[in-house]
């Protein structure tokens, strides 16, 4: 029988390799379809609808974890050119997942925010947004700071980053000579599907780390589109 500690080592390399919904919904797809031929990082972007630089991170982290294998050898059938990476499930994969906390937590915020009016829920959900987006452009670190600082334009960029480091997968958008960011996964899941007020924490983490990132005047963020309101993605507009 393992050992308390070997036991709790065990299940916070699993909490750190499926702690993120998509990285689990990822490692289902490939364990479900990837059978002894593997499943290219393109295919799982399409299938889960994320870029596929955000695929391809998620696969490696589960690689690098012992969850999958990486396969180069080329398929037949598939012409001539350079083998493609593929991604199989080791023999004893995962079946059971812990349960996650930010989940939990999550769902919680969305029903706290369920009480309120929706005005002062949408304003409070806001407001732990840009404390967090604050916190987030600080551990940004001096060379992204000034960078942002140049401009509007390399401020939303940066902000678009770091979104998509955590999960976001956002990029920066020009349209009309008005500047956006697009997400194009939300990270928050299921629960903003049942809570949409939880789309004010994305619109305050912008704004939070748009006051530190950028010296003139920000004016007002909306969200302009959102996956709750039946749109394709998440955009927030300056």
């Amino acid at each position: 029988m393992a050992t308390s500690a070997a036991f709790t080592a065990t299940v916070s390399a699993i909490t750190d390799a499926f702690g993120d919904p998509t990285r689990r919904k990822i490692y289902l797809f490939v364990r479900d379809h990837g059978g002894t031929v593997g499943i290219t990082a393109a295919a799982v972007a399409d299938e889960v609808g994320v870029h596929p630089n955000v695929a391809r991170h998620h696969l490696d982290k589960l690689a690098a974890g012992g969850y999958l294998e990486v396969q180069t050898a080329k398929v037949a059938g598939s012409g001539a050119g350079r083998p493609s990476k593929r991604y199989v499930v080791v023999a004893d994969g995962i079946t059971e997942f812990p349960v996650r906390s930010d989940d939990l937590v999550l769902s919680l915020l969305g029903r706290a925010l369920a009480r309120l009016t929706p005005g002062d829920a949408e304003a409070m959900a806001e407001e732990v947004g840009a404390e967090y987006g604050r916190a987030m452009a600080a551990g940004l670190g001096g060379d992204a700071l000034e960078a942002g600082h140049r401009s509007m334009r390399s401020a939303i960029q940066a902000v678009a980053d770091a979104l998509t480091a955590h999960g976001f997968a956002a990029h920066a958008d020009s349209r009309n000579n008005q500047l956006r960011i697009i997400n194009d996964h939300c990270p928050f899941g299921d629960v903003a599907l049942e809570h949409p007020v939880i789309c004010a924490v994305d619109r305050g983490m912008v704004r939070g780390m748009l006051t530190e990132l950028y010296d003139g005047e920000l004016g007002e963020v909306t969200t302009e589109s959102s996956r709750p309101a039946g749109d394709t993605f998440c955009t927030t507009a300056f």
